[in-house]
């Protein structure tokens, strides 16, 4: 705890000076491509001088403080949740609280850390998005298991903002080459003593029971002393032959469809801290 606050001061010192020679330069610009360059450079020097010591120039975290570039819970986070973090700091972490920053270097940190986590970036749209959402509910049947904006299924992950933290090969490599994500969805089959089978995705578990939900979205809660055995299928339920169920420009056309979603899907109808996972 000691070294840390020692660290966190000697920081925020350095911090002090930079600011000072950022404000002369901000100050001299007026501008507005100026103002918002300067800003631009401000925000990345003062992450690199205060933030990057425990989340990381990229802000993908470190042993000492999380990833806040692409988590989903941070990335969901207003401007102005982010602003009183910063503020305020997190009781009973490391997170201090930096008083010293007034509001245009805090907004200016904030912008700089929308860069890192790719939401100032604009996403080439590689097809067709009506197109994609056609295919998305139609053809593809994507949504008998996702959901995105409230629509769909949801026996796997929710995709509304999918899109907000993978590049267009990312999700273009998920959907046709499932294998590599790491995170397959996979059913679960459940046998009781009595000879009773249940089979769905595992929603909880702890010492004593079990949470399944079926695939007609029942949930099952079992008790682990009634359980024989529990199996888990070798067969990934996200489809492994979209490369040639889908041509090119369909494909495109999906990948532009979950890009839109993304940038302005309903944040309430989203399963918060949920990484993708078929």
């Amino acid at each position: 705890m000691g070294s840390s606050r020692i660290l966190w001061r000697v920081c925020k010192l350095g911090l002090e000076l930079l600011l000072a020679g950022c404000s002369v330069v901000a100050g001299s610009q007026t501008a507005p491509h100026a103002n918002k360059t300067a800003s631009a450079i401000q925000g990345k020097q003062i992450f690199s001088s205060a933030c990057a010591q425990c989340h990381g120039l990229d802000g993908r975290g470190s042993e000492r403080a999380p990833n806040i570039a692409d988590r989903p819970t941070i990335q969901r986070l207003s401007d102005s949740q982010i602003v009183r973090i910063i503020q305020n700091g997190v009781p009973g972490t490391g997170m201090p609280a930096f008083h010293s920053f007034d509001n245009s270097q805090i907004r200016a940190v904030v912008a700089h850390l929308r860069t890192l986590q790719g939401k100032n970036k604009t996403a080439a749209v590689p097809g067709n998005p009506e197109q994609g959402k056609t295919l998305f509910f139609g053809k593809a049947e994507c949504s008998q298991c996702h959901m995105v904006a409230g629509d769909g299924g949801f026996i796997a992950s929710d995709l509304s903002e999918y899109a907000r933290i993978h590049e267009v090969e990312q999700i273009r490599s998920a959907i046709v080459d499932p294998g590599n994500t790491g995170q397959q969805a996979r059913l679960v089959r459940v046998t009781l003593h009595s000879g009773q089978i249940y089979a769905g995705r595992v929603r909880n578990e702890d010492n004593f029971s079990v949470q399944l939900q079926s695939l007609d979205g029942t949930f099952y809660f079992l008790s682990k002393s009634e359980i024989d055995k529990m199996q888990t299928d070798a067969q990934s339920l996200m489809p492994s032959d979209y490369g040639t169920r889908l041509n090119t420009h369909e494909l495109n056309d999906v990948i532009s469809y979950l890009i839109r979603a993304a940038g302005g899907a309903d944040p309430a109808a989203r399963k918060k801290g949920e990484e993708f996972e078929y």
